[in-house]
């Protein structure tokens, strides 16, 4: 087993941040590039999540926390943001709540679709956290893509 934790301030160029060091770490799991692109996505998705939606341009901190264990991957990323006030509503595809920013409401979606097992807590006024697992090479089995 394997963990890291990573706090950095809700801006766009963090992004790029937060899915590269999930890349690097969990390379000792050898994924394949699908693997990889798939976790990197996911990332980006529920960073992009935190930084527009959570604190709607406003400045403030997201917790990226990663466990590896044999062949999975284990992510929680938290904000202290606005929180969402229908989560049911917030996974359907196509929602979104900045549709003036031309958003496309596929993250959770996405998210879903990408990783093998994906939920979502929030508290409104308190914050949002993605959580998400992969499982890599021959655990993967049928959700290898």
């Amino acid at each position: 087993m394997n963990e890291m934790e990573l706090k950095f301030l809700s801006r766009s160029e963090n992004e790029i941040f937060a899915r590269n060091a999930v890349a690097a770490f969990i390379l000792p799991l050898n994924p394949s590039l699908a693997e990889l692109s798939d976790v990197k996505t996911a990332v980006s998705e529920a960073v992009t999540n935190a930084i527009v939606h959570g604190y709607g341009g406003k400045e403030g901190w997201i917790t990226l926390r990663c466990r590896t264990e044999k062949h999975s991957l284990h992510i929680e990323i938290s904000d202290s943001g606005k929180g969402i006030d229908d989560i049911e509503r917030a996974q359907q595809p196509f929602y979104t709540t900045a549709s003036e920013e031309e958003r496309s409401g596929m993250g959770f979606t996405i998210m879903q679709t990408f990783m093998n097992k994906f939920s979502l807590q929030s508290d409104r006024g308190a914050g949002t956290t993605v959580i998400m697992e992969k499982d890599f090479g021959a655990k993967a089995g049928i959700n290898a893509r």
